[in-house]
């Protein structure tokens, strides 16, 4: 059995990831901040795919909450091979508006919860099969143009957890754990969930894109499922885009 923790998973990415990855001989451990309704659902969509799943809810900043999931995990179902950091959020807040409180909130939730998710996490992953650290990025890292909104807090705190995944790829690489980020484009939002933009400035935006389109969960989704496979076992270090060839 294959044990694989998603963080935000209740919808978007996090979700798609989970109905991506999900089949007979796989268990997730769903995590979602407060959620509950949508990470049920997750968890229904895996077990109609033959995968276990059991949820938990914590707030990811908390410096307590990433320990704790990695210990849910083996808990539950005694191992861990996956983990799939994605819980975050985007914040297009100007520098100059954004007091220390409001920067720090993006910092805590992307790269801290990353840092303290890969700190509990490496040492059970060496115990795994196939095992797989993947942070889930963004383009607000990379793509900087006058007709481009920046992010600046997602920005700092999304590069920094890039330079995180290099350096762990290279100091977990001899017990054959492979680290890894996927940075999504403009990717399409669920229903009813928060956006960083209007119906009228997401169309401007997919204008933009070579591709013509938004992205969706499932293009992710994708990638990630394949970077977790046995098949990218040679991949680490990296940080592969999926953005329709936004530059």
């Amino acid at each position: 059995m294959r044990v694989i923790l998603v963080t935000g998973a209740a919808i978007g990415i996090g979700a798609a990831v989970c109905r991506r990855m999900a089949g007979p001989g796989t268990a997730f451990l769903v995590h979602t901040r407060r959620n509950r309704g949508g990470a049920e659902a997750t968890a229904e969509a895996i077990r109609a795919k033959g995968g276990l799943a059991e949820i938990i809810l914590g707030d990811i900043s908390h410096p307590e909450t990433p320990a704790a999931l990695v210990a849910e995990a083996k808990a539950r179902f005694g191992r861990l091979d996956v983990v799939v950091s994605n819980a975050g959020f985007a914040d297009k807040t100007p520098l100059l508006q954004a007091d220390d409180a409001q920067f720090a909130r993006t910092l805590d939730t992307v790269l801290w919860g990353f840092i303290r998710l890969a700190r509990a996490a490496l040492p059970e992953l060496a115990q795994g099969h196939d095992a797989r650290l993947i942070a889930i990025s963004s383009f607000v890292a990379h793509v900087f143009r006058q007709d481009v909104n920046t992010f600046p807090a997602t920005a700092a705190a999304k590069a920094g957890v890039e330079a995180l995944v290099r350096a762990l790829a290279v100091d977990f690489a001899r017990q054959g754990i492979t680290v890894n980020a996927v940075a999504p484009g403009y990717t399409q939002k669920d229903p009813g969930a928060h956006a960083a933009y209007s119906a009228e400035q997401w169309k401007a935006v997919a204008e933009k894109v070579p591709l013509g389109r938004l992205g969706t969960p499932d293009d992710v989704a994708s990638l990630v499922n394949f970077v977790a496979s046995p098949e990218a076992g040679y991949i680490t270090g990296q940080v592969v885009h999926v953005n329709g060839g936004l530059i």
